[in-house]
């Protein structure tokens, strides 16, 4: 199985999460591409995308946002796909406000979902969300072992 997973990371929580997963799938085909190496092209033969993004303002970062919009109409039939984000954990925080905007706005994995579902891609798992400890982390311990153990199911 070829699997190729994408990210972006603006203080490198995501980037941990795409490595712990690179670390469990690394027998397999595997490519894990920083959403600046990444191109459509990149994706032909994939059996498996993953693509994680931090969660900014309710969605997902620029760059990923501008990657998704890339991949043409279709591209993705055949290929299983699945979305990760990391975000803050709203169960630990106070701000009541946040986490109202939050169920209404949602998290960006449930966005990066959608977009690649409307480009062909067939869901191999709900969207995933791992959790930081503030606004630019760390990850909250046992994030990257959950991680690994996610992608495990994927692949599997």
């Amino acid at each position: 199985m070829n699997v190729v997973i994408i990210y972006d990371s603006y203080f490198n929580n995501t980037k941990a999460i795409a490595e712990s997963m690179a670390q469990m799938a690394d027998p397999l085909g595997l490519k894990l591409l920083d959403v600046s190496e990444a191109d459509p092209e990149s994706l032909d033969q994939a059996d498996l995308l993953i693509i994680g993004s931090p969660t900014r303002a309710f969605k997902s970062s620029p760059k990923i946002t501008d990657f998704l919009n890339k991949i043409p109409d279709g591209s993705l039939k055949g290929k299983k796909i699945a979305a990760f984000d990391t975000r803050i954990d709203i169960s630990s925080v106070k701000n009541r406000l946040l986490a109202f905007l939050v169920g209404i706005f949602g998290y960006a994995a449930e966005k990066i979902d959608k977009k690649l579902l409307k480009k062909g891609g067939t869901k191999a798992a709900s969207p995933q969300g791992f959790f930081v400890s503030d606004k630019e982390g760390p990850l909250k311990e046992g994030e990257a072992l959950r991680a690994s153990h996610w992608i495990k199911t994927l692949i599997q």
